[in-house]
This record gives structure tokens, sequence and C-alpha cells, in this order.
């Protein structure tokens, strides 16, 4: 599958900021009113010892519940570890997975962040971007703002906000677990990354293209673990 090269990856500090800041004016949030079936979900790994990064892409039939595709990659990351920076040291792996699909999803689930980011522009704004895709920002753990606990049935959401501005929605996809913090990634706006979620999460807390995405790179990581020549 082909995505647009937009920038380079060797960049500094400074011109991977700016680089998002830049981005960022070009985002779009609105996408047509559409029941997406072809659902791919993206996680990404990392070894510290060996600075492997492994990416995983899982595409899911959500009307049939079948997996259709999967597609995975690994390289030594080569940009360092600094939040609010990570997309620098893991789309390029992650990319290399997309080329390997053969099937395009309709929308794509990143494990990570995407407008809930300090400069507006997570992981998931990034790839959709780059592969132009609508694309959601499902990350477990809060990275900035502030919320109310939803309240604890499936379904209940409340606002992520950050200074007066919303920047998500903290989603409970199942009665009385953990919530997701939910966020437009690219072409799609936030009722539609909800609804998108919680039909993808019908058993667990996390999307099902996702978490059979988070399988697949941690078997990555335990196989070059016991034989890291791999």
């Amino acid at each position: 599958m082909e995505y647009r090269e937009l920038h380079a990856w060797d960049l500094t500090y400074q011109q991977a900021r700016e680089l998002q800041t830049e981005l960022r004016k070009k985002l779009i949030f609105r996408a047509p009113e559409r029941d997406f079936q072809i659902v791919a979900g993206a996680d990404v790994a990392y070894d510290k010892p060996t600075q492997r990064v492994f990416a995983a892409i899982v595409t899911v039939d959500l009307g049939i519940m079948k997996v259709l595709e999967e597609a995975c990659a690994f390289a030594r990351g080569k940009f360092p570890y600094i939040p609010g920076l990570l997309t620098f040291r893991e789309a390029p792996t992650l990319l290399e997975a997309w080329k390997r699909l053969s099937v395009r999803p309709e929308v794509l689930i990143c494990d990570g962040q995407g407008y809930a980011h300090p400069r507006r522009f997570g992981l998931a704004c990034h790839v959709g971007m780059l592969v132009d895709l609508p694309t959601i920002g499902c990350a477990k753990t809060r990275l900035i703002g502030e919320y109310e606990s939803p309240r604890l049935r499936r379904g209940e959401f409340s606002p992520l906000r950050e200074g007066g501005e919303q920047i998500g929605a903290v989603l409970r996809t199942q009665d009385r677990v953990k919530p997701l913090f939910i966020s437009q990634g690219y072409k799609i706006s936030l009722d539609q990354a909800l609804e998108v979620v919680l039909r993808a999460a019908r058993r667990y807390r996390l999307p099902e293209p996702v978490r059979l995405a988070h399988q697949r790179v941690s078997r990555m990581k335990r196989e070059f673990s016991r034989n890291p020549k791999l």
C-alpha cells in the first residue's frame, strides 16, 4: 500500500517539533457520514536493549468480525525517546508495515494519541496524513488534558479538555473497565471516531483490530528476544 512521502525523517529535535506545528495546519477533521466496516488497527512496540521497533497492522471486517489481513515490520529505531515526538521513532517502521498491506482499510485506529497531543499532532494525525486515510487516536493512558471520569456503563464518555478546548473524549468501552482516550487523527469527526471504536470493541477494552495488532507486536518482540539475530 502506498503512502505520501511528505518529509524526511532524519530530523533534529527542534526540526521535528517545527514539522508537527506546520503539518497541524493541514489537518482535516471532516469526513462524509458513512458506516466504516473495514477497520485496521496499528500498534508499535520497542525493545530498549536492542533499540528495535516492531510494528503491526491488522485489518478486520467489522460486519463479520473477521481478520482480513495482517502486516508486520521491524527495524532499528533511529530517533531518541522524547515524549511528544514518539512518531519520529515509530512511524517509519509502521509505514513499512503499511506498504505490505494489499487491502486498503476504510479507517485506521492507532494505539496512541491523535489531536490530544501537546502540539495537537500525535501519531494518528501524522500517520493519517501520510497514508491519506481517516485515522483515530486510541490511547490507553492520558498524555495531556483534564476530564471527569465517565459513568461505568459501556458507551459512556466525557470530554477531554485542555485550556478550554476539547481535544478528545474519554470512552468506556466495557462496563466497569478503565476508559480509553480517543481523539481525532485525520479526516474523521470525534463523533465518528467514538462510534468506530465502540463498534470495534465488542468484547474487550481495546478495539479488536488494535488488540490483535498489540498481540502481534508482542509476539514479535518475544521471538526477537529469543533470537536477536533474526
